[in-house]
């Protein structure tokens, strides 16, 4: 701990240079080797030895992570360098590779200028790689390359010089495509990676040594001295590491490519801040101006059984300490700071300040979410945070001892404020609680926190498959009457349009009511014509409630109702009680009781949730299923078998690609049938050679064959009649 508190001491002495700060990320496909490398910068550091780096995995401190050697959580860490004759600091996030935690890479985008792209030279390109890389780009965080296992070509695959050389190359060029196309529009042609300019390095984190263009001249190396030595065996990693430690390239790349704050948040403002770029604030921002009001955004919470929940967060202006009164986006009072802390990966260090242009932890802030803007001054909050992935896969949670269920409620609830991703309900009907996830894995890591770090025997549910509810053509108008028949509305549903529903996905349209022009002209571009836009009352599930009436006597007066009826269907369907989605409710016309007391919520709520069922039944419900996209690297003998397999499954084949021996199977799989053993089965059929990577892939169409029996199971589970009710059942 007292060489941590020197880290931070000299840390401090530093985090005023603005200069001389790069906010960066470490991003990969899972088991490309990031924590690996990041360990190697910890010994550059003086954090760890050498002979422990690539074992130790620093940045992996929670159990779960050490047993399984996997990320599952970014994990930040803040590390003083010398370079140049010039002091640095180096704001570390180690990130996830696994497609189940991808939340935290997008998350942990909204802090840092810059990334680190690890690639596995073997595997190449893999989903998850496209992903993280598109994830910075949004964010605006430039990349550069490290190409990891490089041994991997000569000892695995036994390359030539001439052979690996090359496999480089197209590996780099297949980089700079995808950097071309997610890249913002000034920065296309600019942020492409290069050998020449040392912004692609080449080595083994594991075995500690690197090269790029800087060592290479720095220390006299060349390609065919590091291609022999790495032939040679013990002997030639340790000359490698003599001539190439990795630590001094990977240092070099950071610090000579990837900007500072006050470098990037003069384009990076723009982006993720939508305030007066005139204003004020949004100049003290894009100077880093730690003399101005303090502003920062969370990107993180971490909970402390002593400090209660933390914020960790990028701090665009001013500066942070303790007593400072910050307001929370959304909040109506002020909050004080109590602490102010740096974090070196699970250890928390308090310090007196953190200025702009640094991240930063912040004890004694209540009711905190990710993604809120934190400012002295109440100022437009940041853009909100989108995750790109959708929670596909539930299972119904409970405490083996009901005295335990207050305890499982609260546990929840932290965990649902460290990862939005998850996603909690209660059925109603059991009073079970239901916990949804990216993927098996995602929920046995929520079950194995709950078990071990809650201390809470649990007793879980099967996998459930979360399905939506939709539409094809519209009906309508369907009368939808209040209890007592004083009331009337006149509803009328369709789907929504594609450019709509991408809009929605991407959340350039927003959830809740539309707030000023801005959100009318958003619709307008997304496809919406202008009418239909400015009759747009509420947006929720990726559903419309539009008011197409005119002159309905006290509809205003109704209209809170109205919507809470519009969400209640939305949210629970008429056909299994699932989502709604994309599905556009229009009120046409409405005949409201005079009296207050007839239009009540008892009258108002049933009359738009029944009239919506009947319109959607009348217009035909479908189901709509989760589908994944995997890619399935097998040798050569097993194609013919896994590809039955997968169609045995209902997987459709979108390609099969060959490099020597190996197969890569590129196939689109419904949840439902992945959840049903699938990796067993694909284990054993071909002996435990398969590698497999899967990554979300949206919502497709139930075949209707299937159909009638998915519903009548899910109706069954959920506790209502198997047999799903038609539109007559809403009309009386």
């Amino acid at each position: 701990m007292v060489r941590k508190e020197m880290v931070v001491e000299e840390i401090s002495r530093l985090m005023s240079n603005i200069d001389q700060i790069r906010n960066m990320a470490i991003i990969a496909h899972v088991h490309h080797g990031k924590t690996t490398l990041t360990d190697s910068l910890l010994v550059k550091a003086g954090l760890i030895s050498k002979s422990v780096s690539g074992d130790v995995l620093y940045t992996n401190y929670e159990a779960i992570e050490k047993d399984r050697r996997m990320t599952i959580k970014s994990a930040n860490i803040s590390l003083g360098f010398e370079y140049k004759d010039k002091d640095y600091i180096i704001n570390l996030i180690d990130t996830p590779g696994h497609v189940d935690f991808g939340g935290h890479v997008t998350r942990s985008m909204r802090a840092v200028d810059g990334v680190v792209l690890v690639v596995d030279p073997v595997e190449g390109v893999m989903p998850q790689t496209e992903t993280v890389l598109r994830q910075a780009l949004k964010e605006k965080a430039k990349p550069v390359l490290f190409v990891n296992k490089v041994d991997r070509l000569l000892t695995e695959l036994r390359l030539t010089p001439e052979q690996t050389f090359e496999r480089l190359l197209n590996l780099i060029n297949d980089i700079n495509k995808l950097i071309d196309n997610y890249c913002p529009e000034e920065f296309v042609g600019k942020w492409n990676v290069s050998v020449e300019n040392g912004s692609v390095a080449f080595g083994s984190a594991y075995d500690r040594w690197a090269v790029s263009k800087h060592i290479m001249v720095k220390n006299n190396v060349n390609f065919k001295q590091v291609f022999e030595y790495s032939s040679q065996g013990e002997e030639g990693i340790k000359k490698l590491q003599e001539v190439a430690p990795i630590e001094d390239v990977v240092l070099a790349m950071i610090i000579d490519h990837l900007p500072s704050p006050n470098v990037a948040q003069r384009y990076r403002l723009p982006q993720i801040w939508h305030g007066n770029l005139e204003s004020p604030e949004a100049k003290a921002m894009m100077a880093v101006d730690a003399s101005a009001k303090a502003c920062m955004v969370v990107f993180n919470i971490i909970y402390d059984q002593h400090s209660g929940e933390i914020a960790v967060a990028r701090i665009f202006s001013g500066t942070a300490r303790k007593g400072t009164e910050l307001n929370i986006s959304g909040k109506a009072n002020k909050q004080k700071v109590q602490q102010v802390g740096v974090y070196m990966g699970q250890d928390r260090v308090i310090v007196d300040s953190m200025p702009a242009g640094n991240i930063s932890a912040l004890i004694g802030l209540r009711d905190i979410s990710i993604g809120d803007t934190l400012s002295e001054d109440k100022v437009e909050p940041f853009e909100h945070i989108t995750h790109y992935s959708k929670p596909v896969v539930t299972k119904a949670v409970e405490a083996k001892d009901s005295r335990d269920t207050t305890k499982l409620i609260e546990a929840l609830r932290v965990l649902t404020k460290q990862d939005p991703t998850i996603k909690v309900e209660i059925n109603q009907e059991t009073g079970e609680h239901l916990v949804s996830g990216m993927g098996e894995l995602h929920l046995e890591v929520i079950e194995t926190k709950l078990r071990d770090e809650f201390n809470i025997p649990i007793q879980t549910s099967d996998p459930i498959v979360v399905y939506h509810e939709t539409i094809e053509k519209g009906a309508g108008p369907i009368e939808g009457k209040s209890p007592n028949r004083h009331s009337r509305f006149y509803i009328t549903v369709q789907p929504l349009p594609q450019t709509v529903m991408d809009a929605l996905d991407a959340e350039t349209i927003k959830d809740g009511a539309p707030k000023g022009q801005a959100a009318i002209e958003a619709m307008i571009a997304a496809g919406l014509d202008r009418p239909t836009a400015k009759g747009v009352v509420y947006v929720a599930n990726n559903c419309m409630l539009i008011d197409a009436t005119h002159g309905v006597q006290y509809l205003n007066e109704v209209m809170e109702l109205l919507i809470e009826g519009f969400e209640e269907a939305a949210r629970d369907g008429p056909l299994a009680r699932e989502k709604c989605n994309g599905i556009m409710v229009s009120i046409t016309d409405a005949t409201i009781h005079e009296d207050p007391v007839h239009r009540g919520p008892a009258q108002i709520i049933p009359a738009m949730r029944r009239g919506m069922y009947a319109a959607m039944l009348t217009a035909g419900v479908s189901l709509l299923e989760p589908k994944q996209m995997f890619t399935i690297n097998i040798p050569q003998e097993y194609m013919s078998n896994v590809i039955t397999l997968l169609q045995s499954k209902r997987g459709q084949v979108q390609n099969v690609a060959q490099d020597r021996e190996q197969m890569s199977i590129t196939a689109k799989l419904p949840v439902s049938e992945v959840i049903k053993g699938f990796s067993n089965e694909l284990r054993s059929m071909t002996q435990g050679r398969a590698i497999w990577y899967y990554d979300f892939a949206g919502y497709e169409k139930l075949p209707g064959e299937l159909q009638n029996k998915i519903v009548r199971e899910i109706r069954t589970r959920k506790g209502q009649p198997p047999e799903p009710p038609g539109p007559e059942q809403f009309l009386d």
